[in-house]
């Protein structure tokens, strides 16, 4: 991981020399990943946020419903559920604008995750269940054999 975090470090530097915004996004997005594998999750948040303010400024929703996402799965593991449900409810707005499917089942996976924790299975299951729709209409498989998987949890 050291060596990952110097490589993407080296490129970090590259993209703001030749102003490439973009890069530098994504180069963030990718440090705060192996920082939040690493246990480093404050360091990994601050990153996300620093991805997250250039992709507001230069438009790259489906980047920004990226990261919200890993932010959201950040304060999940941190028990910090009110949080990750908001940034949950951010991406889903994107990738429902989008036209983003397969984010939107997979982020209508981690909320239903999410209610399923608290107790709220009704509204769990209602979730899990519209994921499971959109993921049998793009014939996803292997995310629909999650998903059933999922709700067995809850009625088991």
């Amino acid at each position: 991981m050291d060596e990952a975090i110097a490589l993407f470090n080296q490129s970090l530097e590259i993209t703001e020399r030749i102003g490439d915004v973009q890069g530098k996004a994504a180069n963030l997005h990718e440090l705060g990943n192996i920082y939040a594998n690493k246990g480093e999750v404050d360091e990994a948040i601050a990153l996300y946020n620093q991805s997250l303010k250039i992709k507001e400024r230069i438009g790259n929703v489906q980047g920004k419903a990226a990261t919200l996402n890993q932010l959201a799965r950040i304060y999940t593991n941190k028990g910090e559920v009110d949080k990750a449900i908001a940034l949950y409810n951010q991406s889903l707005e994107i990738f429902e604008r989008i036209g983003d499917v397969k984010g939107k089942a997979a982020t209508l996976n981690q909320l239903a995750r999410i209610y399923d924790n608290k107790g709220e299975v009704e509204q769990a299951i209602a979730l899990y269940n519209q994921s499971l729709e959109i993921k049998e209409r793009i014939g996803n498989v292997k995310g629909k054999a999650a998903t059933l998987n999922n709700l067995a949890g809850i009625y088991a």
